[in-house]
């Protein structure tokens, strides 16, 4: 056997010492999981949630794991019932309408995060949760079922009640607490009344937006409760302008979406690097055609053709976190009443 030189030995011995100091630390990098509770849109096959969770795991030497159920609502009730013994490390997925009851739950820790260059609608800011999207609620509608949209939530509440709509259930949903907030932003105190009124045209209250949109694409109902945004899908994915979203003239509610990290998990550190990942050019580039709503960061692309063809609400409503905590339940169960749901 042939012999080695004296260097070839110390250059051996150095390059075991770098490997026996340096492996456990990428080892153990390697290993980390983050779990990640979000909605069940985010990780379909068309949501954002594949490309994400790529990108970061090339940059963190982690794994993601993500943990999905149907809706936003949801999001918040699955942690109030497992409490401290949630898996969750961060939570992807509540809403402005929410977080003020989240933050009641004890369970979230401020993100340390600079959000100050952040473009959001009404400038939302907050130290807890970090926002990654916006979109405005709409009524989308099939061209080819109804000729005359509705202009108006008036004219929804009173209309045709043979064209049916599909809406979604604000105890399960953000988009169907959305369209309550929206009501009772335009209606007020007669909010009730004009559920009443609305309920027969109303085909089927779904648990979260996916199930609505599947049943309003597959021809069930000509109208569905949406987003403005949605229309830019079929724009660019199906290639037809068929579905549109109806301009209300009182204004459209406005949804923002936001994350926050879990205060017990055993990976925060890697959990921040998540959320400033998330409101950089590599994650907000998905959210336009991915998430279909609208970016509130920086990206390295301009928005596609699609978006400049969308409907741009005459008047924002966004209601304020501790008025939707203080009033959620007494609004829903008023909604249960006049709608007869159960």
């Amino acid at each position: 056997m042939p012999t080695r030189s004296l260097t070839t030995l110390m250059a051996g011995l150095a390059l075991a010492a770098v490997a026996a100091f340096s492996s456990p630390g990428q080892a153990e990098a390697a290993d980390k999981t983050l779990t990640i509770y979000t909605y069940e849109s985010f990780t379909a096959d068309w949501g954002p949630g594949a490309k994400v969770k790529a990108a970061f795991e090339k940059t963190c030497g982690c794994t993601v794991n993500y943990v999905s159920v149907t809706d936003g609502v949801a999001l918040l009730s699955r942690l109030k019932l497992e409490g401290a013994t949630t898996k969750a490390d961060l939570v992807l997925g509540l809403d402005t309408n929410l977080v003020d009851e989240a933050k009641d739950t004890g369970l979230f820790d401020t993100h340390g995060i600079d959000t100050s260059g952040l473009k959001v609608p009404g400038e939302f800011k907050d130290d807890v949760f970090v926002p990654y999207d916006y979109g405005h609620f709409a009524v989308v509608y099939d061209t080819q079922a109804i000729k005359n949209p509705p202009t108006s939530m008036l004219e929804l509440v009173e209309g045709d009640p043979s064209q049916k709509i599909v809406i979604e259930d604000p105890r399960t949903s953000t988009p169907g607490l959305g369209l309550l907030l929206w009501v009772k932003s335009v209606y007020g105190d007669k909010a009730g009344d004009a559920w009443t009124k609305l309920k027969g045209r109303i085909l089927t209250v779904t648990p979260g937006w996916s199930e609505a949109y599947d049943l309003f694409t597959k021809g069930e109902a000509p109208m569905v409760l949406s987003y403005t945004t949605s229309p830019a899908y079929h724009m660019i994915e199906d290639k037809t302008e068929r579905y549109q979203a109806a301009a209300f003239s009182e204004g459209h509610y406005i949804q923002i979406e936001v994350a926050g990290l879990i205060k017990a998990s055993p990976n925060k550190d890697l959990a921040r690097q998540f959320l400033k990942f998330m409101i950089s050019p590599a994650f907000q580039d998905t959210i336009p055609t991915n998430n279909w709503m609208m970016p509130v960061s920086a990206t390295s692309q301009p928005l596609p053709d699609a978006f400049g063809k969308l409907v741009v609400p005459s008047k924002t409503f966004l209601m304020s976190p501790s008025v939707v905590a203080k009033n959620r339940k007494a609004w829903i169960d008023e909604w249960l009443k006049a709608t007869g749901t159960n």
